[in-house]
C-alpha cells in the first residue's frame, strides 16, 4: 500500500478543498471549505453556474439593495458544499463570515442562515459542520449551536487554552493548524526548517490530541494546514486529517511503512494536568502566546479580506 492508503486505516481522511473534481479524484470521507478555498474555486468556469444561481436568489430574495450581497455570499457557500456533498459520504464545513469572529449572536444567526439553506436543498443538518474561529466569542457561539444540534468545527486554532475552550463547549470538531505554526517559527527563528518530530506544529496538534484523549473529552481534533507530507506521517492516527490535493496526490505515490503516531490509549495513560480555562484565563494564555495570537488574528484578516474579494468580484461581474 502507499503511504495515504496506509493513513487512512488509522485516520479518517478530509480533502482541503473548494474544487469538485479533486474531490473526485481523492474519494475523501469528508470536505473543508472557506473563503480563501471558495474564492480560488471560483474563478474556475465548470463552477460559475454555481455563482449565477445565488446571484439569482439573491436579486429574487432581497428586500433592499444591501441586502444582495450578503445573500448571493451564504447561497454560494451553501451551493458549493451541496455541489461537494455529492461526492463525498460525510460531511462538509461551510465558514461562517470571518468578521463575525468576535460577535456571538452573529455567528449564531450567520449558522442558522446557512443551516437553513441548506435544509431548503434537502441536506439534513446532520451533514453540516459550521467553521466558527476559535475566539472565545466563536467557542460561545459553538456552544450555543451544539445545544441546538448544529454540530461545529472550530478553525484557526494554533493552541491548548482554544482547543480547551472549544472542547467545553462540546464542539463537535476542532481544526488544529500546523503548517501556519511551521511558518511562524521558521520566521521568527530564522532557521530553514525543522526535522517531521521536532516540526512545532507537529508539537501543537499532538499536545491537544492527548489532552482531549487523556480527559475523554468528545470534540475529534482534525489536523489542518500541512506544508509537507512528513507532517502528516508524524500525525498519522489522529482522528482526522484535512489535507489539500496536492499533498494527497503526494501521498498516494509515496512507498514505505507508515506506523501509528498519537495513540489514544497512551494518551489516556500520561501524566497531563487538566487546566481549567474561563474567559479571562483564555485572554491571557492566548495573550502569553505570540505565535497564536498574531497567527489567529492574520488568519480571520485573511479569510475575511478573500470573502471581501470574492464579493467585489461578482458584484462587479453581475452589477449588484
Amino acid at each position: 500500500m502507499n503511504k495515504l492508503e496506509q493513513i487512512r486505516k488509522m485516520t479518517t481522511i478530509v480533502v482541503d478543498t473548494g474544487d469538485i473534481d479533486a474531490i473526485k479524484t481523492f474519494s475523501p470521507t469528508d470536505a473543508t471549505t472557506n473563503p480563501s478555498l471558495i474564492f480560488a474555486a471560483a474563478q474556475k468556469t465548470q463552477y460559475h453556474h454555481l455563482i449565477e444561481e445565488a446571484v439569482k436568489y439573491a436579486q429574487d430574495k432581497a428586500k433592499f439593495p444591501q441586502e444582495k450581497i450578503p445573500l448571493m455570499m451564504d447561497k454560494l457557500f451553501v451551493n458549493f458544499g451541496v455541489e461537494i456533498l455529492k461526492y463525498i459520504p460525510g460531511r462538509v464545513s461551510t465558514e461562517v463570515d470571518a468578521r463575525l469572529s468576535f460577535d456571538v449572536e452573529g455567528s449564531i444567526n450567520k449558522a442558522h442562515t446557512l443551516i437553513g439553506l441548506y435544509e431548503a436543498a434537502g441536506i439534513p443538518r446532520e451533514r453540516i459542520l459550521i467553521k466558527l474561529a476559535s475566539t472565545w466569542e466563536g467557542s460561545r457561539a459553538a456552544a450555543q449551536l451544539e445545544k441546538e444540534g448544529i454540530h461545529c468545527n472550530l478553525t484557526l486554532m494554533f493552541s491548548l487554552p482554544q482547543a480547551i475552550a472549544c472542547a467545553e463547549a462540546k464542539a463537535t470538531l476542532i481544526s488544529p493548524f500546523v503548517g501556519r505554526i511551521l511558518d511562524w517559527y521558521k520566521k521568527s527563528t530564522g532557521v530553514s526548517g525543522y526535522a517531521p518530530t521536532e516540526d512545532p506544529g507537529v508539537h501543537s496538534v499532538t499536545e491537544i490530541f492527548n489532552y482531549y484523549k487523556r480527559f475523554d473529552y468528545k470534540t475529534q481534533v482534525m489536523g489542518a494546514s500541512f506544508r509537507n507530507i512528513d507532517e502528516i506521517i508524524e500525525l498519522t492516527g489522529c482522528d482526522l486529517l484535512t489535507i489539500a490535493p496536492p499533498l494527497l496526490e503526494e501521498l498516494s505515490k509515496a512507498e514505505g511503512a507508515v506506523t501509528r503516531k498519537l495513540d489514544p490509549a497512551k494518551a489516556k495513560g500520561s501524566s497531563i494536568e487538566k487546566v481549567i480555562i474561563d474567559e479571562k484565563s483564555f485572554r491571557l494564555r492566548l495573550n502569553d502566546n505570540a505565535m497564536a495570537t498574531e497567527k489567529l488574528s492574520e488568519g480571520i484578516r485573511k479569510f475575511a479580506e478573500d470573502a471581501v474579494k470574492l464579493e467585489k468580484s461578482i458584484a462587479a461581474s453581475f452589477k449588484l
